[in-house]
């Protein structure tokens, strides 16, 4: 009999300490896949941050480092420079990487490191209270808006994507959803697509995945799907908004 599904060797067995609805297993469970399907779990290196994921190290059977707060793409940096046969990884929230880390994810993109970088984007920071985040959307209550986003005072959202994907050495970047099973699909399509340039030597790769956070949201799991559509999606329009070919 053929085996359809299994669980992926390029996963630990330990369970996830994700909150109930949270996106995360998700993710990981996607790249997990990819690992496998390429055949690379032995050859990557994975960057994990400060947030929500910092323990990814415990759930990704593959080597992997720990970065301070937005520093990952700056780590992920040396790494490869020093390891380029490696396929290198970051995998970051929108805390992470778009507020402290807003420096080294620019620069690692403009001079097109060879890297890949899994982007988390759930509008506010999950690990530490539910604060709102350079994503948040207008109007939208966190614990330090709670009136919602007044772009008066706080401006607008800041759209990474399409931000990095104007600067020359990115060569891919894509937005995608894991709120379906269809876009579930189209998402890891996408990182693998990402993965496969790095392989060809190409140079900085971003996925942004769009994801949820009912704790911090203060809703339940299946709300926050509903809310993800209805809100996130306008804002943050799913694609590929720069596509690098494979020679």
């Amino acid at each position: 009999m053929k085996l359809l599904a299994g669980y992926p060797e390029a996963l630990t067995e330990k369970p996830f300490h994700y909150c109930p609805g949270c996106l995360h297993g998700i993710v990981h469970r996607l790249l997990a896949e990819v690992m496998d399907e390429l055949e690379i779990r032995e050859d990557t290196i994975g960057i994990a941050p400060v947030g929500c994921s910092v323990l990814a190290y415990q759930y990704f059977n593959i080597d992997m480092h720990e970065a301070s707060h937005g520093r990952a793409p700056a780590v992920a940096t040396g790494v490869k420079r020093v390891h380029p046969d490696k396929v290198v990884f970051t995998y970051q929230g929108d805390g992470d990487l778009a507020s402290i880390g807003t420096a080294e994810i620019v620069h690692a993109a403009n001079r097109g490191e060879k890297i890949t970088t899994i982007f988390i984007n759930n509008a506010i920071y999950g690990m530490t209270g539910g604060q709102m985040a350079p994503t948040t959307l207008p109007e939208q209550k966190t614990t330090t808006s709670p009136y919602g986003r007044d772009l008066d005072l706080a401006g607008h959202p800041i759209k990474m994507s399409e931000m990095l994907s104007v600067l020359d050495g990115s060569i891919f970047i894509a937005r995608v959803s894991v709120h379906d099973p269809k876009h579930i699909r189209e998402a890891k399509k996408m990182i693998k697509k990402a993965f496969l340039l790095q392989l060809a030597g190409k140079g900085f790769t971003l996925v942004e995945v769009l994801s949820t956070c009912p704790t911090n949201w203060g809703i339940s799991p299946l709300a926050a799907i509903d809310w993800l559509k209805e809100n996130m999606l306008p804002v943050y329009p799913l694609g590929v908004l720069k596509g690098g070919e494979i020679d």
